[in-house]
């Protein structure tokens, strides 16, 4: 995203989506509906589960590239984000903050490093954003919001049906700290990612991001 798609209680390194894949690395389906299949496992060193969701989105990888990039545009449709902001882009790499309200919870903030990648594959090209926390970058932490310290996870678009459709795989672990207990917060993201693929599906339909 230059910016990043922490729509849930905020953000892994791109690992190959697919039901395979899924077994292989030890995920297991949480959830499933006709947009996206929600995946889990543990994390080692937490009790907090680490997240895969692998979904078609019914737009070319440049639009939906596009929309995720758009950071300054979250507030208007990604779940539960009151601010969002770029705060340095260069090139590759980019730096963004967001400031989150989801339910239950007090609201969070947290600023992140973006690197963004393009790659060929078989049916095109591929876009690859990984982004991890990096607060010391971004402004000082507010009094009544929870600054989000663990953070991390990805995008990869790549291209189906020639290019008019984007087959998208999205990965994040992140620990937002406080009281809630791990349950709490594990339910939260099986709950937030299939809203964060409905919102960017939606976006995506629009002609400004359709653009040559």
């Amino acid at each position: 995203m230059r910016g990043v798609g922490l729509a849930l209680a905020a953000l892994l390194a791109i690992v190959p989506g697919g039901n395979a894949s899924a077994a292989d690395d030890g995920w297991t389906v949480s959830t499933r509906s006709p947009e996206v299949v929600v995946y889990e496992r543990a994390r080692k060193g937490s009790a907090l589960q680490e997240f895969k969701a692998v979904g078609v989105f019914d737009a070319p990888p440049e639009a939906v590239k596009r929309v995720i990039d758009d950071v300054a545009e979250y507030p208007h449709f990604m779940p539960y984000v009151l601010e969002a902001r770029v705060i340095s882009h260069d090139g590759a790499n980019s730096v963004s903050y967001q400031r989150i309200s989801p339910p239950v919870v007090s609201d969070l903030d947290y600023t992140v490093h973006v690197t963004c990648e393009t790659r060929p594959g078989p049916g095109g090209t591929c876009f690859c954003n990984r982004w991890e926390a990096s607060n010391e970058l971004g402004p000082p932490e507010k009094k009544g919001i929870k600054r989000v310290k663990v953070t991390e996870g990805s995008w990869l678009l790549e291209p189906e049906d020639e290019g008019r459709k984007t087959r998208a795989t999205y990965m994040i672990f992140s620990d937002s700290g406080g009281s809630l207990p791990n349950f709490l917060k594990n339910t939260a993201s099986r709950t937030a990612i299939p809203k964060l693929f409905k919102a960017i599906e939606k976006q995506a339909q629009l002609p400004k991001y359709r653009k040559p």
